[in-house]
Formats: structure tokens, sequence, C-alpha cells
């Protein structure tokens, strides 16, 4: 098999590891409300309930459609608008004191960095992707 025989294949391996990750932390919005909310608050976060399901419903939305290839451009941007906005707030790294959290909140924002570049990358594959629906 050549990489052009297999590449549709990776597209679709990659859309599952990609859109799953999203996928997962929406649902993690909802079934880990409580935590999700009382760090949300911890960082600062605006109306932090509302906030933790309205994300989480985003989450969803993003990571099915890049799954699925359905409408995948708006799930692509709806990721990349999360990445681009909840990043800095959640993993601002350089206002942490204690040199774990900055640690951990670094770790976090520059995987998530990495996911926006994945997105925006996705963004210039020419759609309708092979396996979509």
């Amino acid at each position: 098999m050549t990489l052009m025989e297999i590449s549709p294949i990776l597209l679709l391996i990659g859309r599952v590891l990609f859109g799953g990750l999203f996928l997962y932390n929406g649902i993690n919005h909802f079934t880990s409300r409580a935590a999700m909310v009382g760090y949300a608050q911890f960082k600062g976060v605006p109306a932090a309930s509302a906030s933790i399901l309205a994300s989480g419903a985003w989450l969803l939305i993003a990571g099915a459609t890049i799954i699925t290839g359905f409408h995948a451009g708006i799930g692509l941007l709806m990721a990349a608008l999360f990445l681009a906005v909840v990043t800095p707030k959640m993993h601002d790294y350089w206002r942490a004191a204690d040199a774990n959290a900055r640690m951990a909140d670094f770790v976090n924002f520059q995987k998530n960095m990495a996911l926006l570049g994945a997105a925006l990358m996705l963004l210039a594959l020419p759609r309708p992707w092979p396996y979509s629906l």
C-alpha cells in the first residue's frame, strides 16, 4: 500500500484522535462538573457554572464535527476559538507562584497551542474529507 492509498485512512484516524480529545473533554465538563466549576472559579472565570456548561456543549459539538467530518470547518473553527480564548485564561503559567502549578500550566499551555496549530492546519485541508458524513 502506498502513502497516497493510506492517506485517507490516516486522516480518519487523526480525526478520531484529534476530535476525540475535544469530545472527551466536552463530556468531562458534564461528568466532572463540580471539579471543573471549582477550577474555573479558582481561575477567576465569570459565571463559572454556566461557562462550564456552555464550554462543554461547545467542545462536544466541535469534537463530533471533526470526527464525523459533518461541517468539520465549523467544528475546527470552534476548537480553534476555544483554544485561543480559554488557554491564556486557564493555563496562565506566568502568574503561578507555585513551581508545580507553573509547570503544569506551562505544559497545558504548550499542548493547547500545538492543538490550536493542528486545528488551523486541518482547516487548510480541502473538504469534504474522505469517510465524512
